[in-house]
């Protein structure tokens, strides 16, 4: 059944407002894809960050004018379908095309990439691609390496310093008790001389006595 005009126009003006932002698509075609199936493919591409529509041939290169996917939209023949997406190619790639495995129904016409027009083999191979995600990760990684390297060097000097430290401590290596002892030597000599004057000083105060004793002796008689 034809479609009106005015019918056409919304179904392009629909279409062109969805691929506007679009940087990535994957055209496919399909037979005997049962309903179920189709829900599928729907979903797995809404998963993957993107969007799914069968398309009209005539009115797809319409609906692409001035899109980075523009050139992927001309001269198309047979049942075609469009998963499209804003952001990460690889993803939608890799998508789909676990998808197509399972489902032999289903088969790639061509992809556009940043208005690079891809083959079939081109979008297999995309798919194999590290995603954004992935290498953003091993981006970080490699940026905080160096500094998780220099983080876990320093830790292990301190580490090691306090090591030699308490050991240095522990066999007197850092002079803390031979001071000590040295300190406790002069008070023991000085003690000494001390202790050899005391008797001296009693032997003197005996023989004064004495002298005195002696010296009031003769006044009794």
């Amino acid at each position: 059944m034809a479609i009106s005009k005015a019918k056409k126009n919304e179904v392009v003006a629909r279409l062109a407002s969805e691929l506007e932002h679009s940087t990535s698509a994957i055209l496919g075609t399909f037979s005997g894809l049962t309903a179920d199936k189709d829900s599928s493919l729907r979903k797995t591409v809404r998963n993957a960050g993107g969007k799914y529509s069968v398309l009209k041939n005539k009115l797809a290169p319409k609906a692409g004018a001035g899109t980075k996917i523009e050139g992927a939209l001309q001269g198309l023949k047979g049942v075609t379908s469009i998963a499209y997406t804003s952001g990460d190619p690889v993803a939608l790639a890799k998508a789909l095309s676990t998808w197509v495995k399972d489902n032999a129904e289903f088969t790639f016409k061509l992809g556009i990439v940043d208005g690079k027009v891809i083959n079939i083999s081109e979008i297999e191979a995309l798919s194999k691609m590290p995603g954004k995600e992935e290498l953003f990760s091993k981006l970080l990684f490699l940026i905080n390496a160096p500094a998780q390297r220099l983080a876990t060097v320093i830790n292990a000097t301190g580490r090691n310093l306090a090591v030699v430290v308490n050991q240095a401590v522990e066999q007197n290596k850092l002079g803390g008790a031979a001071p000590a002892a040295a300190a406790e030597a002069p008070a023991a000599e000085e003690a000494a001389p001390a202790a050899e004057a005391a008797p001296a000083a009693d032997q003197d105060g005996g023989s004064a006595q004495t002298v005195a004793a002696g010296d009031e002796a003769p006044a009794e008689g």
